[in-house]
């Protein structure tokens, strides 16, 4: 299994979880979070905005649907703007559900 995490632009939101939801992968968790990337955050005039408000996508999916969830996020995600966000990948060793018990290796 792979977890996809996805940093976005909040006002992305709703359309890429709507495009995963109608793809089939409506498991996610979102958070709001704040950061900055490569640019080290907004210039605006002599203001200088450091943390930028961003929402963060988790989902776990099977290996061979990590390409696709990439695709979709990029897909709805991009503004072609700087700040549109990035995509990290990594492998899940083990899965444990709390109420059941049960465990996924």
């Amino acid at each position: 299994m792979k977890m996809v995490r996805a940093v976005i632009r909040p006002e992305k939101t709703e359309e890429v979880a709507a495009a995963l939801d109608k793809a089939g992968y409506s498991s996610m968790t979102k958070f709001h979070v704040f950061g900055r990337g490569k640019q080290g955050g907004l210039h605006v005039g002599s203001v200088h905005y450091d943390e930028l408000s961003k929402v963060l996508l988790m989902l776990v999916v099977e290996d061979g649907e990590a390409d696709e969830v990439m695709e979709i996020i990029t897909e709805w995600g991009r503004t072609g703007n700087m700040g549109d966000g990035k995509i990290f990948v990594t492998q899940v060793d083990e899965v444990h559900t709390i109420r059941t018990g049960e465990v996924q290796l």
